[in-house]
């Protein structure tokens, strides 16, 4: 689409709730705002595309702060604040008062004196992350009513225990394209899958934003993964609830071929048991490291038990036509290459590697989406300005 398209597309479209609220789980929004972010991120894609500045910020902040490694969300978090006009601050928690007992709600307060965004990712413990991310977002917003803060910084989840929605909508707007619209995804039978990995510790909130998001777009969605690797059940509750309503499909199963068969999209992912990451989380709290080291090696043993459940060159044979759409959110375990055995073989992965690269690259756009429809009252007014302005981000 051109950008008079987007914008006609724009207009039609309820998301009036979107302006200063926070994001934090998918399946709070409602449809047309979920299309009014896929729609805002093209556009702001061609912005940049055409050298036009896309910036809405003269001067502020966006905050990050991460608790578990990233290079993907981190970087797009970045990209996308500085996209917009943002500088980029990371919060180093080690480096901060945090690390001497301040408080959530004293911390949320001193870093939003200038900022107009912060980022949370906080993924690792059952019950926590947003569970945090809320209160940040309770915090800021009292300290705007109290007269502490000049503006109310929104809250974006990159990613917490229960949902990553900027990496499950980036993947999302990458299946739009690649079918070639959202109302082309009606029908595509996509396997969520287990894969194997040799660490133990990956966060389910990949295999949990994926059926809770694409189960709203008609797809058939399978959950895959052997015995004792469940993911939340009310996630799953979601997910079921969402193919009734949208006329989709949500299905479990034990068999990774099974799943397989005749799929159009692919997503082999290593994730912790729900129960396993339960447990972790609760010896965590109090302070039981050597059993913590105990439960990680009986779950590496469970894993190798299933070193069977990879995307192999062989199970894509069993996908629609053998061809269907790979995808991971990255970094992927590829075997013989980044470990001896691992989720993905190397000819799958390498065959795929220009259209991995495509999706991970819609994140900072969807980022900056949800910023911007957080921030500006009337995006098509203001789209059009950045048009009519033409800015020239890069002089050539």
């Amino acid at each position: 689409m051109n950008f008079n398209e987007l914008l006609e597309k724009l207009k039609k479209l309820d998301y009036k709730d979107l302006y200063h609220n926070d994001f934090f789980l998918t399946w709070d929004k409602t449809q047309k705002e979920l299309e009014a972010i896929f729609t805002v991120a093209d556009t702001l894609r061609y912005l940049r595309e055409n050298n036009i500045s896309p910036k809405i910020f003269d001067s502020g902040l966006g905050i990050s702060l991460f608790r578990d490694n990233s290079t993907r969300t981190r970087f797009s978090f970045a990209s996308a604040c500085n996209m917009l006009g943002l500088e980029i601050q990371d919060l180093d928690e080690g480096k901060s008062q945090i690390a001497h007992g301040e408080t959530v709600k004293e911390t949320s307060n001193m870093i939003s004196f200038m900022a107009d965004v912060i980022g949370i990712r906080d993924d690792m413990y059952i019950g926590k992350g947003h569970t945090y991310q809320k209160a940040v977002a309770e915090y800021v917003e009292e300290g705007f009513k109290d007269g502490v803060l000049e503006q109310r910084p929104t809250v974006v989840n990159l990613q917490c225990d229960i949902d990553h929605p900027t990496q499950a909508m980036a993947d999302t707007l990458h299946l739009i394209h690649e079918f070639g619209g959202i109302e082309n995804l009606k029908g595509k039978k996509v396997a969520m899958t287990w894969a194997y990995s040799p660490s133990y510790g990956k966060p389910l909130s990949v295999p949990q934003g994926i059926i809770g998001l694409l189960t709203r777009f008609g797809m058939d969605v399978v959950l895959a993964h052997p015995e004792g690797y469940e993911v939340m059940p009310e996630v799953e509750e979601i997910a079921r609830k969402n193919a009734e309503q949208y006329g989709g499909k949500f299905t479990k199963t034990n068999d990774m071929a099974e799943a397989f068969k005749d799929a159009d999209i692919v997503y082999p992912k290593s994730w912790a048991p729900f129960a396993a990451m339960e447990e972790r989380t609760n010896l965590y709290g109090e302070g039981k490291f050597d059993e913590i080291n105990v439960l990680e090696k009986k779950l590496l043993a469970q894993n190798a038990e299933h070193k069977d459940w990879a995307c192999t060159e062989e199970m894509m044979k069993l996908t629609k036509d053998g061809k269907a759409l790979y995808l991971h959110c990255l970094p992927a375990d590829i075997t013989g290459v980044s470990c001896e055995t691992g989720e993905v073989d190397a000819t799958v992965f390498d065959r795929y590697r220009v259209p991995l690269y495509k999706e991970a690259s819609y994140k900072p756009y969807i980022i900056a989406a949800m910023i911007f429809m957080q921030k500006v009252k009337n995006p098509e007014e203001t789209l059009q300005k950045l048009v009519d302005k033409n800015k020239a981000r890069l002089e050539r």
